[in-house]
């Protein structure tokens, strides 16, 4: 590959908003963006204002790294962070919309409030967000949309209504939006992470039977880390993936081949 096609790949005076970037696959993907040349919009529901880790390492590579901190469970503020964002200045060329919660109960016995925070965060909080920030990327003709999707995209999971619900809800929303803005400019594409370490993930790494159950399964035989996602990342955010609209490409180790 030629310097000139490796350019496809730069995001030199992009900006990226990364959401759910305090830790995990949020975390390294702002890195991983910075490390391509974006300066980074950094949010999730606890960031501090300075000092976090996504802002030392993205400003180590000197990027510019502004932290916000909001709520996704509450429209209000994910509307507000909308505002924010659309504040003259500098547009949003680049949303990852990766924030996400769980909640794990069996499905006969599981609450209300379970389902509605899961389903506020991980699908309605990002629709609206997406709407907000995608209609000024259709007025400026151009901007990268970015889902962080799930293997219960496909499958139902256990023990995650909710969850499985939503994530396979973000699959669905991937492609609508999709259809309706390709022609303009916008790409909405979804990552879909397999296993990962992360806090997420805790409760079944802590499970040892349920751990190696799920890493016999896993063609590549291992977790995935979360710089695993950084090269996907920086393609759908750049040039590379212009023509790549609607996709849902899986980062699992093999998982859904087998």
């Amino acid at each position: 590959m030629n310097h000139s096609h490796l350019s496809t790949f730069d995001l030199s005076g992009k900006l990226a908003v990364v959401t759910g970037a305090r830790r995990g696959i949020g975390l390294a993907v702002a890195e991983a963006l910075a490390a391509a040349g974006a300066d980074i919009v950094a949010v999730s529901a606890h960031l501090e204002a300075s000092g976090s880790e996504v802002e030392k390492r993205v400003t180590a590579l000197g990027r510019a790294c502004r932290c916000l901190s909001a709520d996704f469970a509450d429209r209000g503020a994910v509307l507000n962070l909308a505002r924010e964002l659309a504040e003259p200045g500098r547009p949003v060329d680049i949303l990852v919309n990766n924030a996400g919660t769980i909640a794990r109960a069996p499905a006969a016995r599981h609450p209300d409030a379970d389902w509605d925070r899961v389903l506020e965060v991980d699908l309605s909080s990002q629709f609206v967000l997406s709407r907000e920030v995608g209609r000024r990327m259709l007025e400026q003709g151009h901007g990268k949309i970015i889902f962080t999707a799930s293997l219960l995209s496909f499958q139902g999971g256990i023990n995650v209504p909710g969850y499985a619900a939503a994530k396979s809800g973000i699959a669905g929303l991937t492609r609508a939006l999709a259809n309706e803005w390709a022609g303009h400019g916008v790409n909405v594409n979804a990552i879909v992470p397999g296993y990962v370490e992360t806090d997420n993930t805790q409760a079944l790494r802590d499970d040892p039977v349920r751990f190696q159950a799920i890493v016999a399964r896993i063609p590549a035989g291992r977790w995935a880390r979360p710089e695993d996602f950084a090269g996907v990342a920086v393609f759908l955010a750049s040039a590379a993936s212009d023509y790549v609209h609607g996709a849902l490409i899986p980062v699992d180790g093999g998982w859904l081949g087998r």
